[in-house]
């Protein structure tokens, strides 16, 4: 690296890092501020409220990153342009590209950092939700009468469960199926063990229907069943079914692939997943979209380049949110709407990108 990359370089990063840290510390102040009073009526001591943010803390700098990386673009090409050191750059032979290609190379780094956390943050929101639980609700062990729906479109109803001895009584699994290759599944069973060396519940006294068809059905008893699709481990039926957002990328992919099955159109879950893969790399679109923007600012200072990056921040999130409500109701395909907000960012950023003097 010359030493001109290592001085771009280290203005972007600071910066960066400063409105990384800082962004989520507001989002933390604000939910604080509207949840304060719940958080009271439910008796959460300090400590699991500040647990509760700590774990929320990777899900808001995820939020955070484009945001961070373009105040930091723009602070960092503003800032070389008034003091003019970009035009010494360009006395010197050094152009606008050149001198800016270290903060593309950075962005694209920082956009696989997000994609990372993407994978990290719902087991985090996870977290945040089980530390404003009560106390007595973590060592449960006994849960009655309840239904889960689990990841592979089965859906269990259980009178009771005890995780100590992995034990289920008056056990029904049901499974809504497409046709003769994915049949529609009835299983009743007084009671189901978990077999711990199998990974799986063996099912004990009970009928299992299978219908492939309005007309075909076929009944069997049994004494003992293994089904490979049973394998939610007590501790996961234990607990209430995850949400979206505390999802991985597979386990979501595996939930959205069992909705199909049962012949739903889950088009908000595909959008929301295609989401995972294309708002990392956001911080790479909104970096190139505004450093020609913000070296076209001579004059303003800081004022204007703070109006500069929110202006653009709002409106590619409101662009966001439009191409995901489009993509939810089906009108586009998921991944275009997911995809469409770069896209359009990116040809815009391209053709300012061009246009700079160098």
């Amino acid at each position: 690296m010359r030493i001109l990359d290592r001085y771009v370089s280290a203005q972007f990063l600071r910066i960066f890092a400063v409105c990384v840290l800082g962004v989520p510390f507001l989002f933390i102040v604000i939910d604080l501020a509207d949840n304060l009073d719940r958080f009271i009526d439910q008796g959460a001591t300090r400590g699991r409220v500040v647990m509760h943010y700590l774990y929320q803390f990777p899900y808001q700098s995820l939020l955070g990153f484009p945001i961070a990386a373009l105040l930091a673009s723009v602070f960092t090409v503003s800032g070389l342009t008034r003091r003019f050191e970009t035009t010494a750059m360009k006395a010197g032979g050094i152009s606008f590209y050149r001198m800016t290609a270290p903060l593309l190379i950075l962005a694209t780094l920082l956009s696989g950092v997000a994609l990372a956390l993407t994978e990290i943050v719902p087991v985090t929101n996870r977290r945040s939700v089980e530390a404003l639980e009560q106390e007595q609700t973590r060592s449960q062990t006994i849960r009655m009468s309840f239904v889960f729906r689990a990841d592979e479109g089965l859906v269990y109803k259980v009178r009771r469960l005890d995780t100590r001895e992995a034990r289920m009584d008056n056990v029904q699994v049901e499974r809504e199926g497409t046709g003769p290759s994915f049949p529609t599944m009835h299983l009743n069973a007084s009671t189901a063990q978990w077999d711990s060396l199998a990974e799986g519940w063996v099912l004990q006294h009970g009928w299992m229907r299978r219908f492939a068809g309005p007309l075909e059905e076929r009944a069997y008893e049994f004494r003992e069943l293994y089904v490979r699709e049973l394998d939610e481990r007590p501790d996961e039926l234990l607990a209430e079914p995850k949400d979206v957002d505390e999802m991985q990328y597979a386990e979501l992919g595996r939930f959205i692939d069992a909705i199909e099955r049962s012949g739903g159109t889950p088009s908000d879950l595909r959008t929301a997943r295609a989401q995972r893969i294309a708002f990392p790399f956001a911080c790479l679109v909104i970096v190139l979209f505004g450093m020609p923007l913000a070296h076209s600012n001579r004059r303003g200072g800081a004022p204007r380049s703070i109006g500069i990056a929110l202006a653009t921040t709002i409106v590619f999130l409101i662009f966001v949110r439009i191409a995901e409500a489009l993509g939810a109701g089906g009108a586009i395909d998921a991944q275009l709407a997911a995809w469409l907000p770069n896209l359009v960012f990116l040809v815009a950023g391209l053709a300012l990108y061009s246009k700079v003097r160098t």
